[in-house]
Parts: structure tokens; sequence; C-alpha cells
């Protein structure tokens, strides 16, 4: 049988990786860079397990990562580890992260065609009450303390080892197919939902596949292609290249 110290972290371990996916197939190729046009049952389904698992806002992280792409690298970037060194990125991204999305002028510039439709204004800008009720399933399910330690864990896996890697790795040290400022990881592609391809992203920004070569793993294009034979989603971006 499993101990609860096992069954936490396996628990907290899907929790995130789910977060980890919905954020890449959502958030990122879906609505921030729209090389995916995702079904309304599809669109629902994501905003909900985003809100139960992270409490994010569609609209904040849209403009953050847009503004990112705009100055990579370069005076503006919410969260470069060139101007701000690794170690402050990967301990501080959820900072940097929060600073910039409270700025109405990041929302304004780099998210308007982002809608505040009924449902975000009545459910999901409340995003810690998601996170509690998304908490409060995991403790009906597991009990009081092993729900709440596995909540806890998938926050500190998800807010300050996944996230900040992508974007602070990600940008500082790896592999690259393409001449730009990101860098890849193929190993740490598994975990954070094909991300840290971040290479490949940055060349091709609007393709919906991050991997090009034969060893690059691309979990969250798996998903897609699932989600695409039953019609969920359509695939529109472009197609990476290798130079």
């Amino acid at each position: 049988m499993l101990t609860q110290a096992c069954l936490v972290f396996l628990v907290a371990l899907a929790l995130a990786q789910a977060a980890v996916v919905a954020t890449s197939i959502y958030l990122h190729r879906g609505l921030a860079h729209r090389s995916l046009a995702l079904h309304p049952a599809a669109d629902l389904l994501f905003r909900v397990l985003l809100w139960l698992t992270t409490g994010q806002r569609r609209r904040e992280w849209v403009a953050v990562h847009r503004k990112h792409h705009t100055f990579t690298d370069r005076e503006g970037d919410p969260h470069s580890p060139q101007l701000l060194g690794f170690w402050r990125v990967q301990i501080f991204n959820v900072y940097y992260y929060a600073r910039e999305a409270r700025n109405p002028s990041t929302l304004a510039t780099f998210a308007p065609d982002i809608s505040d439709d009924w449902l975000e204004r009545t459910v999901f800008s409340h995003g810690w009450v998601g996170v509690g009720l998304g908490t409060a399933a995991l403790c009906g399910l597991f009990g009081l303390w092993t729900g709440l330690a596995a909540g806890l864990t998938h926050a500190v896996l998800y807010v300050f080892v996944l996230a900040p890697l992508i974007n602070g790795l990600g940008h500082w040290h790896g592999a690259q197919n393409f001449r730009n400022t990101a860098y890849n990881s193929r190993l740490l592609a598994w975990v954070t939902g094909g991300e840290s391809l971040h290479n490949n992203h940055h060349a091709y920004p609007r393709s919906a596949k991050f991997s090009v070569r034969r060893l690059e793993f691309d979990p969250s294009w798996a998903v897609i292609r699932v989600l695409a034979a039953v019609r969920l989603i359509a695939i529109i971006g472009t197609s990476v290249k290798l130079p």
C-alpha cells in the first residue's frame, strides 16, 4: 500500500501536471498565441481546471506572456534572468508575474482581445474561491490532512519549481536549435508540458507543436492531438522548420 507521503506526492504531481498542461494548451498556445481554436466545451473545461488548480485569470496571464515576447531579454521583459539573474527569477518569479499582472497598462496594451465575460466576472475572477474549492475537493477525496498537504505540495511545485524553470532556465542555459535568447531542455520538457522546449517556441511562437527533433517530446502536443481528433480543438498555428 502507498504510504501517506507517497500518496501526497503522487496527487500533487498529478495536479501540477494537469495545471501545467492546461496552462500550456489553453493560456499559452490557445489564447496568447492563437495557434489553437478551442470548442466552447473545451474552453470551459480548461477554465474550470485552471480555476480549481491555480486561480489564475486568463487575461493577466496572456498580457504578461505577450509582453515577455515583445521585450524578450531586454528592458521591459517582466521576468528575464538575463536582466534579473537566474536565482531571482527562479525564487521570485511569482512576484514578478503578479507585479506585471496588476499593471492596467500591461493588460490594456497586450491583451485587449481577451474580454472579461460574465463567467470571468462572476466566477473565474475569484481565484482564491477556485483554489479553495479545489483544496476542499482534495480533502473530501483523501482526507483533511492528506488533501491539504497535496494541495500545498502542488502549489509549491507549480508556483516555485515548474513555472520559474520555464522562465528562468529557459532563458539561461540549455540547447538551441535556433538563434535566439531562449534554450531547450529535453528532460524538463517532460514535466513542463513541453514548455521547456523554449528555444523552439521563441523561434516559432505561433506553432502549436513545440518539439522539433526526434528526441524532443512535447506532452501537451500529445493531448492536443487527442482533443483535435474528437474536434474539441482545431490546430491553426504555423509549423516549426529546422534551419
